[in-house]
């Protein structure tokens, strides 16, 4: 099993003063939730939090994972991934899942690890929608961590995967479980409309 790193450092600054990763999923806290269907592989499993995330770390409480502190969170996603990647720097890879994906559930990580397993090449893997649409998560191999500890802004992988398009493997998910990302109130109230979670 590679590390699964979560990446929870973001501000939800489009929720207007609410924090969508304590949105609540069939009545637990999405982070949460996150969290346990990354650890029901057996994989260990890092969260990326930024300073002072007290009611974030507080709904984590009891469930196993590592806390990671990005004191420079602000500065985007990519200060979140190369925290990450220092932090496992003897694995084989490293398994990255957004914190705001509610769609995501354990069998689709567990796939994701078990086709890494599988490779005699250590492919990149990335999830998609049902009809090919690109998502999350992504799985780096160990050789993508140079590149990834050297990246910087809000935009993490994109440009790293742009680039390294033709060893990429997609993977697709079922419906829409790899695209689905709620950023604002509007789109959590569509979401829970649509789904009845």
């Amino acid at each position: 099993m590679v590390p699964v790193l979560i990446l929870a450092a973001g501000a939800s600054t489009r929720m207007r003063g609410a924090d969508k990763l304590l949105q609540t999923v069939l009545g637990e806290p999405l982070l949460s939730r996150q969290v346990r269907i990354a650890g029901q592989s057996g994989a260990r499993v890092l969260v990326t939090l930024p300073p002072q995330a007290v009611e974030r770390r507080q709904v984590l409480q009891g469930l196993s994972a590592e806390f990671i502190e990005v004191a420079d969170a602000a500065s985007g996603m990519a200060s979140s991934l190369r925290a990450g990647v220092k932090a496992v720097v003897d694995a084989a890879g490293l398994l990255v899942l957004l914190a705001d994906m509610p769609e995501i559930e354990a069998e689709d990580l567990a796939l994701m690890q078990r086709l890494f397993a599988a490779s005699a090449n250590q492919p990149i893997l990335r999830a998609t929608s049902a009809t090919g649409q690109p998502g999350h998560p992504v799985l780096f191999p160990a050789r993508c961590f140079a590149a990834l500890k050297g990246l910087n802004g809000d935009k993490g992988a994109r440009a790293l995967l742009q680039a390294l398009e033709a060893e990429i493997t997609k993977v697709p998910l079922p419906g829409q479980r790899a695209i689905t990302d709620l950023d604002t109130p509007e789109a959590w109230a569509e979401w829970r409309a649509r789904t009845g979670r």
